[in-house]
């Protein structure tokens, strides 16, 4: 954490120390003239240090007269107070309090001429002035106030004016870098060389966008945490040797423009340069964001137009997508990766219309009415995650987000030769349950881990024309995958086996229905004897009624799993001896493992 105030080396008065410059209590950098400065110029000649010391790095950013008893109603933030003791001739003990009272509404320095009305200052209000690091200065008796006035304000106006006039002065070099068609390297590569120091512009997750100076400067950076840690830096923070200034448009924080001179060399002007730097960076960023929004959207468009089946022969295709960077003239997989804890898992088609169930009726979500700001950027933020993982595996994959899931196409199995190497001119095979694991990583550390998505994996397709139908694949392994496993199901369509028959019932009543005449008791889960004896009729089944094994994997007795058979016998029928029967019992076991219906 920033300290309140950054203090100065003690300045003897005729070293005035270097230019100020302070993080003020309402969070902005101000500029003005420090004590140290002040007790320069040259009315103050014959001035002298008595107390506060440690405090000549203050600011000063006006002057006030201290002659009537309640001038704290009064006094204001960065202010020099000069008196002549006269409010305080007749009460010397409220002396002790004063520093205390001043220094607490933020005054720089407190000056005194003694003799006329004050003999001297008692030492208790010294000593505290040094504690508190507040300075108390004895003013010649010889100097008026209005000249110490009119000097000390004219240097600050000239200062401020200065730093006014340098400042404007790079906020036009800079528009002209943008108006140029400059970028970022450029702008931060202008900041540096006007400030003679390492430059660079970074993410909100501390990536360099752009930097400028010597590499060890700017490793030094990347490796530097900041007194910001993660939270969000909302105003300009000047730590030892980094000066740090967020990148703040429409809202959001961009990220941060950052200044490092390892021998402290940075200035009080140095601030408002890389304000407006941040200013003009926060326009290119946005601005790249718009044009990247805009090629996203139009990616998607393309990309949803073939997966409906509805961009043309594959030629043309083919031609499209290599204009993108995109490779499908070769095998591949779909993948679609949902969010999960929505009310159906159905995301809406890659025609943008509610996917429909077998008779043709859509599938509506009802949370896509209420899905706020907050869905949109989980939203955006999953498909971030993929795209960046995607990139990772197969540089010429199709990945782009829609409204309620992402997609991504990548080379798949088939695209090597015999002896696994990817044919001339393609891509190696992608490791499908690595990409998916790796996206999830991700997306788990930009969300912190508070949603989950499920992800659907389909066959491989071997040309354009069949995307459609590995889409169709791909969508429905994750609704399948999601019923069967929970959130956070990854599934591939060629292990859905009889759920993909079961999922393609609509009416999920009818399948409850069906398990309630075929298992009758055994089909509630209040009943501990029930879901145990149904984990017996389940081990049965799948050893094909073999006693001896099933026996073996429940540890239960021969003659006590005999004895289970014949219960279950009576309860269900003849199963032992129907095939049918088992037929029966055995896709009712089925819809119970899956979920949501």
């Amino acid at each position: 954490m920033l300290p309140d105030k950054l203090t100065a080396r003690a300045y003897t008065t005729t070293d005035p120390g270097p230019p100020a410059l302070r993080l003020a209590s309402t969070g902005t950098l101000t500029y003005g003239l420090s004590v140290g400065e002040v007790l320069g110029v040259s009315t103050l000649t014959g001035a002298r240090l008595i107390g506060g010391r440690s405090g000549l790095g203050r600011i000063v950013q006006r002057l006030n007269v201290m002659e009537v008893p309640d001038i704290l109603a009064w006094v204001k933030p960065h202010e020099l107070l000069l008196t002549t003791g006269y409010p305080l001739r007749n009460t010397p003990q409220a002396l002790d309090d004063l520093v205390a009272d001043l220094d607490g509404r933020g005054l720089a320095a407190l000056g005194v001429k003694l003799g006329r009305y004050l003999d001297g200052l008692p030492p208790t209000m010294i000593e505290q002035a040094d504690r508190l690091g507040f300075p108390l200065i004895l003013l010649p008796n010889d100097v008026g106030f209005d000249d110490i006035l009119n000097q000390v304000l004219t240097d600050i106006l000239n200062r401020q004016a200065a730093v006014l006039a340098r400042t404007e002065e790079v906020h036009r070099a800079l528009v002209q870098i943008v108006l140029g068609g400059g970028g970022l390297q450029e702008v931060v590569d202008e900041v540096s060389g006007l400030l003679d120091v390492a430059v660079a512009a970074m993410d909100g997750e501390r990536r360099m966008l752009a930097g400028s100076g010597p590499d060890e400067h700017l490793r030094t950076m990347l490796a530097w945490e900041g007194p910001d840690g993660s939270a969000r830096l909302d105003r300009p923070v000047l730590a030892g040797d980094h000066l740090v200034v967020p990148v703040l448009a429409g809202g959001f924080d961009h990220g941060r423009i950052i200044a490092y001179s390892p021998g402290n060399g940075l200035r009080e002007t140095d601030v408002g340069i890389l304000e407006r730097a941040a200013t003009v960076a926060a326009l290119l960023i946005t601005k790249q964001q718009a044009v990247a929004a805009v090629e996203s959207k139009y990616r998607a468009d393309f990309l949803r137009d073939v997966l409906a089946g509805r961009a043309g022969d594959d030629e043309s295709v083919v031609a499209h997508c290599t204009g993108f960077g995109w490779d499908l003239d070769r095998p591949v997989a779909v993948l679609v990766a949902e969010l999960d804890g929505r009310a159906t898992g159905d995301g809406g088609g890659p025609d943008g219309r509610p996917r429909t169930g077998r008779a043709g009726a859509p599938t509506a979500d009802p949370t896509d009415r209420g899905r706020g700001a907050d869905e949109r950027m989980v939203q955006e933020r999953l498909a971030a995650a993929w795209t960046t993982v995607v990139r990772r595996h197969d540089r010429h994959a199709a990945v782009a987000g829609f409204a309620h899931e992402v997609v991504a196409i990548v080379g798949a199995a088939g695209a090597a030769g015999p002896a696994g190497d990817p044919p001339e001119g393609g891509a190696r095979p992608v490791d499908l349950s690595a990409l998916v694991r790796e996206a999830g990583a991700v997306f788990a550390e930009h969300h912190g881990g508070r949603r989950s998505f499920s992800t659907g994996i389909s066959r491989t397709a071997t040309s354009p024309s069949g995307l459609r139908e590995a889409y169709e694949q791909a969508v429905k392994a994750v609704r399948v995958g999601r019923q069967m496993h929970g959130a956070g199901a990854r599934a591939h369509f060629d292990q859905l086996g009889v759920y993909r028959l079961l999922s393609l019932v609509s009416d999920p009543a009818e399948l409850h229905v069906f398990v309630r005449e075929t298992l009758g008791g055994l089909a509630a889960d209040d009943e501990p004897e029930a879901v145990d004896l149904r984990r017996t009729l389940q081990v049965l089944l799948e050893t094909n009624l073999n006693v001896a094994e099933t026996a073996r994997r429940l540890h239960f007795h021969y003659n006590t799993l005999r004895y289970r058979i014949g219960k279950l016998e009576r309860m269900l029928g003849p199963f032992t001896e129907d095939a049918h029967l088992r037929l029966n019992l055995t896709l009712a076991l089925h819809v119970l493992r899956m979920r949501g219906i």
